[in-house]
């Protein structure tokens, strides 16, 4: 593909990073627990104005014949338990996760130069919390997913909203709509990295992780013993 005059070549883009001043260090992490600096780094994200929405992130499965997609979620709720995603159950992404319920999520936000990586298990939370949720969204978003066989092959746009209109009707103005076959997903990570990047591409990484054993490699060098369970390391850029 031959490139116009006014065209950047991709191999030219450079952006800037943080300064070697601004590293991020095992120091500046007062509770060796990746759930407490998470909950800090995202209410910072919430108080950037230029970060739009903050809980955007990558969602990777994989399907049973090792095939990977990835697709953008919001992240709905952060806890220590982790983090709750929702979705209609029947889409793509669910019927990776039936078959392989190990995933990877990935929040990247760019004014702040920094991302976090997941990895875990996801599984379904109760249909309880599912409805509770699903009549916490706007009326609009409750009929649009159930009108929505997400990930099937439809004819045209003008079926979705053929199929909406025939929901409100059947629904009238303040009917309530009942739950699709839709909700969420809590993933509990056993590994949780943190990236800042710099200027100079020697970025920092300090990841977090818990499971059987870990706790057997610390030997305070290059695995630290953290708090409830988990351990962290730097890793190189």
């Amino acid at each position: 593909m031959s490139q116009g005059a006014s065209e950047v070549p991709l191999s030219a883009l450079r952006l800037k990073y943080c300064e070697r001043k601004d590293a991020f260090l095992e120091d500046n992490i007062k509770v060796k627990n990746p759930f407490c600096v998470f909950r800090d780094w995202l209410e910072l994200a919430l108080k950037t104005p230029e970060i739009l929405e903050p809980n955007a992130a990558a969602l990777a499965t994989v399907n049973p014949e090792g095939r990977p997609s990835n697709r953008y979620v919001l992240v709905k709720e952060a806890t220590a338990e982790g983090f709750t995603f929702f979705t209609n159950y029947g889409s793509r992404k669910a019927e990776d996760i039936k078959s392989n319920p190990n995933v990877a999520i990935s929040f990247y936000w760019l004014p702040l130069r920094r991302s976090v990586r997941i990895e875990g298990v996801a599984e379904k939370i109760t249909a309880e919390d599912s409805l509770k949720y699903f009549h916490q969204r706007p009326r609009a978003s409750q009929i649009g997913a159930a009108a929505s066989p997400q990930s099937q092959r439809i004819p045209s746009r003008s079926y979705l909203d053929e199929v909406e209109a025939t929901i409100k009707a059947k629904l009238g103005a303040d009917g309530e709509v009942p739950l699709p076959n839709w909700g969420g997903y809590l993933v509990r990570p056993d590994l949780i990295e943190f990236w800042q990047g710099q200027t100079d591409r020697l970025h920092d990484r300090i990841r977090f992780r818990r499971g059987a054993g870990v706790e057997s490699e610390v030997d305070s060098k290059l695995v630290h013993k953290g708090e409830d369970g988990w351990v962290y390391e730097r890793l190189a850029p």
